[in-house]
C-alpha cells in the first residue's frame, strides 16, 4: 500500500488496447512512484496508468527515463523540445501532447510546442537546437543516414561528447515510446492540453 495521503485511481481510458490495472493491485514500488508523480502533478499522467499494465516493464521504463533527464549534459528545455520534435514525425499524440506541455513549461515559451509538432525547422529556436533536432529527426526517420558529419555538425554547434550521447539517447528512447503508446493507442490526459499555455 502506498504511503501517500493522495488518493490515486488509474484512468481507465489511459490506453485503448490493453485493460488498466487496478492501482491497488499493484506492487508497493509502483504504488509509491505513481502516488509521488500524482502528488507532484496534481493528477495521474497516463503513461504511468497504461506501463503499470506489465511491472517489470514500468521499472525499466520509467528508470531509464529518470536517468536520461536527471544525468544528463542537456537542459531539461532541450530535451523535451527533441521529444516533441521527434514525437511529431512519429505522429504519437500522447506524447506530442505530453511533452508539449513540457516544452511550454521548461521553455517558459506558450508557442514552442505547437511549433515543434507542426514543423521544426520553421519553429522560433536557435541554430544550434536547429542542429539538435536535425540529427534527432535523421535519427528517426533514417538511423543509417546519421553520419559522422552529423556529429561534427553538433560540436561545431557547441555540444558537449556527453550531450551529443544525450542527444541520441533521448531520441532512441522517445522513439520506443512513440511506438509503444501508439500501439497501446495510449491517451493523454486532458489537462496536458491546457498545461503551460498563459
Amino acid at each position: 500500500m502506498s504511503n501517500s495521503d493522495t488518493k490515486v485511481e488509474l484512468s481507465d481510458d489511459a490506453m485503448a488496447r490493453f485493460p488498466v490495472p487496478a492501482f491497488d493491485d499493484l506492487p508497493e514500488d509502483l504504488q509509491e512512484r505513481i502516488a509521488a508523480e500524482t502528488d507532484r502533478a496534481g493528477f495521474t499522467p497516463n503513461v504511468f496508468s497504461a506501463m503499470a499494465y506489465k511491472p517489470s516493464h514500468f521499472r525499466a521504463f520509467f528508470q531509464y527515463h529518470d536517468a536520461l533527464v536527471e544525468d544528463a549534459a542537456l537542459e531539461r528545455e532541450e530535451i523535451e523540445m527533441i521529444v516533441v520534435a521527434v514525437s511529431g514525425v512519429n505522429h504519437c499524440y500522447y506524447c506530442n501532447v505530453a511533452h508539449g506541455a513540457l516544452v511550454r513549461i521548461y521553455a517558459d515559451d506558450p508557442l514552442l510546442a505547437d511549433q515543434l509538432v507542426a514543423n521544426y525547422r520553421t519553429a522560433d529556436i536557435n541554430d544550434a537546437h536547429r542542429t539538435m533536432l536535425d540529427v534527432a529527426v535523421t535519427l528517426t526517420e533514417n538511423p543509417t543516414a546519421v553520419e559522422p558529419a552529423d556529429l561534427e555538425a553538433l560540436r561545431e554547434a557547441g555540444f558537449s561528447e556527453e550531450a551529443i550521447w544525450d542527444i541520441a539517447a533521448v531520441t532512441a528512447f522517445y522513439n520506443l515510446s512513440n511506438r509503444l503508446a501508439m500501439f497501446a493507442e495510449m491517451r493523454p490526459n486532458d489537462e496536458f492540453h491546457t498545461l503551460g499555455r498563459e
